[in-house]
């Protein structure tokens, strides 16, 4: 027997003010869409907090702050639980899991990552934020709460959009330091349709893990070329040093923790650990996730010069 969606009691979203590709917000509009009620945590009031407050849906709080977290999981059924890389990941996932326990919640579903599957006691990665997340998951495990697991692999709102844009836009070059192997890169809305559909009827996931892939597994070259016919105009790949690639990214401000994840993503993507496929999606929705050629077509205005 399945338990049918709830309208009564709210759903709680984490990291639902996040920037590109925002899985949280995704999922609090396609909650919102079908009749939930939503409580989508932000950290901070900005634009993107607005924005959900206008669909009545925003409440404030820390993730590591416990009684914070009391306040926001309190009345909730269903937890959604999802955070940026951050040094403060392991804290957040515990304490956000010890609340959402004492409240009895019927569900929690837990964004990971696809490389804690090749992970064990013995086996990590040079990754902080992979070491976080193997850590996390354990907790879960040990917590007795009813978690549901998703482990999406790269993201193309990430690498293929936020990192690639400005080389596409000014060069027509796809530069990345990716090297030569594959990977099966998925968007954030199909990850957010995947978890939507989890909260809805969470009991027949509850101990389920989900690997979510892409429409395809393939290298950087045919990546490129993918972005050639969806713009019009050659775009051609070129595998960048990575030590010059993560020193732009420090000097733009971004954490050296998040920094160094993701020079270990690209290290990892360049030994074939992203080149992974799984229908889990297309289990989960019914549809197929979307190609990078769709993807790119759908984000043209910021590949294309001014």
């Amino acid at each position: 027997m399945t338990t049918q969606p709830s309208h009564a009691s709210p759903i709680l979203v984490t990291g639902a003010a996040g920037a590109v590709g925002s899985i949280g917000r995704n999922v609090t509009e396609m909650l919102l869409a079908k009749g939930h009620k939503v409580r989508a945590l932000v950290r901070r009031e900005d634009e993107r907090a607005q924005a959900l407050r206008r669909l009545g849906a925003v409440m404030r709080g820390d993730l590591t702050d416990l009684v914070g977290m009391h306040r926001a999981i309190e009345g909730c059924a269903r937890v959604y639980f999802g955070m940026s890389v951050s040094a403060d990941y392991l804290t957040a996932t515990v304490n956000t899991a010890a609340v959402a326990r004492h409240h009895g919640v019927e569900a929690f579903v837990n964004m990971s990552q696809m490389t804690v599957t090749q992970m064990s006691i013995s086996e990590s990665t040079d990754s902080p934020q992979h070491k976080l997340h193997w850590l996390a998951e354990q907790a879960l495990s040990w917590s007795s709460l009813p978690v549901v697991t998703m482990r999406p692999t790269v993201f193309l709102d990430g690498f293929f959009r936020l990192f690639a844009a400005p080389g596409v836009r000014d060069a027509d070059e796809l530069a990345l330091p990716m090297g030569a192997g594959k990977t099966s890169p998925i968007s954030a809305v199909d990850v957010a349709r995947a978890v939507s559909v989890v909260l809805e009827d969470p009991t027949p996931h509850i101990g389920q893990i989900y690997n979510l892939t892409g429409f395809e597994s393939a290298d950087l070259e045919y990546y490129a070329r993918a972005f050639s016919k969806a713009l019009g105009r050659t775009i051609r790949y070129r595998d960048v040093p990575l030590s010059g690639w993560s020193e732009k990214l420090l000097a733009a401000g971004v954490p050296a923790h998040t920094v160094k994840h993701l020079s270990v993503m690209t290290e990892l993507n360049k030994q074939g650990r992203y080149d992974r496929m799984t229908d889990d999606v297309f289990k989960l929705t019914g549809q197929k996730p979307i190609s990078m050629y769709d993807f790119v077509k759908l984000h043209a205005a910021e590949f294309t010069p001014a």
